[in-house]
């Protein structure tokens, strides 16, 4: 077994507790929360668990394998140098940070201590994402043309904005997918709610061979949109994560001169909650002393798109 803290216990350290809690390789010895009430709900429950105000305390327990950090994302960074700086392995909820350099000085601490700095980049543990990935690697359907992107509605932030928060979804997938950096990078901007926060974006990236992609970003929406459009030269793919079964679509062409004539196939899918993978994951990973998902400056790849996105 290995022990972890987790650190903030609000929405999503909540999802991220209960599902290392079920996983039989974890062991939660700590939650830390500045606020009083999320530790009474952590304590009801994990009644195990010690529950507590100060993370540095936390992090210093000699017995941690690992540290989860789910606070306000202007956090992350302190919290995360602290751990590593302690020895400590990290899982940290996505975005990792909210400047390269940043992410870059983390990584130098975490090589010279010899620990590992996981991110929850939480579909990139999807089944829908794998499959995609498997279609992708095996040339199934031809060269990629375009990539379509529509992410709305989600909770408002008061400590980022849309694209650190929304954004990052879609570029962790590309960066992990494609396996390269775009060379243009352009964005149209909105404020509707708060004057100096970002609510809607609109992002084009312009890839080697022609490779263009549209994302669509919001938090303001009457309706949930989680839905990827891939067109291949010989068929076309929709990813809607709002379906509970059918998640994926693949429109296949039947006249290679006929963009309206098409085959569909459902393919079934892994459905397996994709944080209870990224648990399993990250156990592997510490036992054999191997992240290869995020080697190769991963998060760095991820961290200076954002960057590039965000300024303008």
């Amino acid at each position: 077994m290995l022990n972890i803290s987790i650190v903030g216990f609000g929405y999503w350290g909540s999802k991220l507790a209960r599902n290392f809690h079920n996983s039989a390789y974890f062991d939660i010895l700590s939650i830390v929360d500045k606020k009083k009430i999320n530790l009474i709900k952590a304590k009801k429950s994990l009644p195990h668990a010690e529950c507590q105000h100060d993370y540095k305390k936390a992090i210093k327990n000699d017995l941690l394998d690992l540290v989860i950090i789910s606070t306000p994302t202007s956090s992350h960074y302190n919290i995360a140098k602290f751990a590593l700086e302690n020895f400590k392995n990290i899982l940290v909820e996505k975005p990792i940070c909210l400047s390269l350099k940043q992410v870059k000085l983390l990584n130098k601490i975490a090589k010279k201590n010899n620990k590992m700095i996981f991110v929850d980049y939480p579909f990139l543990f999807s089944g829908t994402i794998s499959y995609i990935k498997k279609i992708i690697d095996k040339n199934k359907y031809g060269k990629i043309l375009e990539i379509e992107s529509f992410r709305e509605q989600a909770p408002i932030r008061n400590d980022t904005n849309v694209i650190w928060d929304l954004a990052t979804h879609d570029i962790s997938i590309l960066t992990y997918l494609l396996k390269t950096h775009p060379r243009i990078v352009n964005t149209i901007k909105a404020q509707n709610i708060k004057k100096n926060i970002c609510d809607r974006v609109y992002i084009n990236l312009k890839y080697n061979k022609n490779l263009n992609v549209l994302i669509k970003n919001s938090w303001i929406s009457p309706t949930k949109v989680r839905l990827i459009k891939i067109k291949f030269q010989k068929a076309i793919l929709y990813c809607d994560e709002n379906e509970s079964l059918y998640k994926i679509k693949i429109y296949k062409r039947g006249d290679k001169k006929n963009w309206t004539d098409y085959s569909l196939e459902v393919p079934e899918i892994d459905l397996t909650e994709p944080l209870a993978k990224m648990t399993t994951y990250i156990h592997n990973a510490l036992k054999k002393k191997k992240n290869n998902l995020f080697d190769k400056n991963f998060n760095e790849k991820v961290t200076r798109i954002l960057e590039q996105i965000n300024k303008k």
